[in-house]
């Protein structure tokens, strides 16, 4: 950091080093550091989350519970509440992004729905990758036909209406044409052999 030296009075030769100042006002106290690391155990003892979920937390929860708290003790509250989590073990983007793909799968969604999701959260491209690289958009596709009564599943009259709502449907849950075609044109057995192998997953 660049010195800054300000005078009190010209021309009288004392100088003020106000750099020990700022960097003191700016370093939160040993009660914030204190209560950045028990927010963070409450919040993940909870809840699985993010590095970047628990970072902006922490750095949220520090500006409404301290008065005229700086940027700079904001993003040192967080970043101390973050490296805490890792110290601990109670925070892992690749773990969360497999227990997360997993969970949405069973739930019906898709590769490409999951991979936004879980870019949201902040997880890294290469964790994302490797969470999604056992996840079967086929499986979750037939889950997603049997929560919506589409395809095998469907007990309703089909018509164009019907169609073009079953399709597009698909479409808008990240599903491929392709597949989305082929889960609506399924049979019972077709579907229901590949929700018996997917309960593995």
């Amino acid at each position: 950091m660049r010195r800054s030296f300000i005078g009190v009075a010209p021309g009288d030769g004392t100088e003020l080093d106000l750099e020990d100042e700022t960097e003191q006002k700016d370093q939160p106290t040993p009660r914030m550091y204190a209560w950045a690391r028990n927010s963070a155990a409450y919040r993940l003892a909870r809840q699985m989350l993010t590095e970047k979920q628990l970072f902006d937390a922490i750095s949220r929860k520090a500006r409404e519970k301290f008065e005229d708290i700086s940027v700079t003790q904001v993003e040192l509250l967080a970043a101390a509440a973050v490296t805490f989590a890792y110290d601990n073990g109670a925070l892992n983007d690749r773990a969360y992004a497999e227990i997360k793909t997993r969970s949405a799968m069973r739930g019906g969604k898709s590769k490409r729905a999951i991979a936004q999701k879980l870019s949201e959260k902040g997880v890294a491209r290469d964790a994302v990758a490797a969470a999604l690289a056992e996840a079967d958009d086929l499986y979750a596709a037939v889950v997603l036909a049997r929560k919506r009564a589409f395809g095998p599943f469907r007990k309703a009259e089909l018509d164009e209406k019907r169609t073009a709502k079953e399709l597009s449907a698909f479409a808008r849950g990240g599903f491929s044409f392709e597949l989305g075609k082929r889960v609506f044109a399924m049979s019972c057995e077709e579907a229901d052999d590949i929700l018996m192998a997917g309960r593995s997953l």
